[in-house]
């Protein structure tokens, strides 16, 4: 029988619980199309640092309320309603505050060391989609699209938009994306390479579960080895990431579910990890 762990966010905005070893991670503003908020975006920031380093978490999934994923941040904070107190902050000072809400979040998620999978019902814009970008998959309904968004507000961008869209899409299709905030609909973004999978509308929850649990059994420190050797691929020559390619694998030959694995192979049956 799956059960059900609801975690405490300190907000109504996020909503978190742990099913069968995956964390569901839900932003939870529907009128609002889950824009982030100053209460949600803190609660968000802390659920990826609490769920990443859970050891009864394996996995991460991300998704939104409603019929959107994230509509970014609040465009109406940006204009008559903007915070006093950012106001009066030194130009200096608004600059170290963006960078470390930037690390915080987008840049939390990318280095949690477990499979990150976001579920799109709908929109992804701004922000909202560089939270869908840092994470390892993506899988969207197929009424979903996602725009860069940040011409629109005469802005060039943040969260890491820039980066995480070259490397997903190159070089000219993200400049086409970031120059135009053109809307992009789920089956050209699964043509791209900007989602992995798209799915009827319906089955969205239900196939991002079903990808993200069989995640969640597999073999916790093969994954984040995985994970570290698909990071250095975008950072080292191919001598250096091979090398250390080697070196994980070797560690790995001594663990519990690599044996676990084998015999299992031999057994016919399937294998039961233990996460050592």
């Amino acid at each position: 029988m799956t059960s059900e762990i609801k975690i405490e966010t300190g907000t109504d905005e996020l909503l978190c619980v742990i099913r069968d070893r995956v964390a569901i991670i839900t932003l939870n503003r529907p009128d609002a199309r889950n824009s982030l908020s100053d209460a949600l975006t803190p609660a968000l920031r802390t659920m990826i640092r609490t769920c990443g380093e859970n050891p009864e978490v394996g996995v991460l999934l991300v998704t939104g309320a409603g019929n959107a994923f994230c509509a970014g941040g609040n465009v109406k904070g940006m204009g008559a309603h903007r915070d006093k107190k950012k106001l009066e902050m030194s130009y200096e000072d608004k600059v170290a505050d963006l960078q470390e809400r930037q690390r915080l979040l987008t840049g939390a998620l990318a280095s949690v060391r477990k499979p990150t999978i976001a579920a799109l019902p709908g929109p992804a814009v701004g922000a909202g989609l560089a939270i869908a970008m840092a994470c390892d998959l993506r899988i969207a309904a197929q009424s979903a699209f996602v725009s860069t968004g940040y011409l629109r507000v005469a802005l060039s961008g943040d969260y890491g938009m820039a980066w995480l869209l070259t490397r997903l899409v190159g070089t000219s299709r993200a400049r086409e994306l970031m120059f135009t905030s053109e809307k992009v609909d789920a089956t050209r973004c699964e043509q791209i390479g900007l989602v992995n999978r798209v799915v009827p509308d319906e089955m969205l929850q239900e196939e991002a579960f079903a990808l993200a649990k069989s995640m969640a059994e597999g073999p916790t420190l093969a994954l984040r080895y995985m994970k570290d050797n698909l990071d250095e691929a975008l950072l080292f020559d191919f001598a250096t990431a091979r090398d250390h390619e080697a070196e994980r694998l070797i560690r790995l030959t001594t663990t519990a579910d690599h044996k676990e694995a084998v015999q299992a192979f031999i057994e016919k049956r399937k294998p039961v990890f233990r996460g050592n």
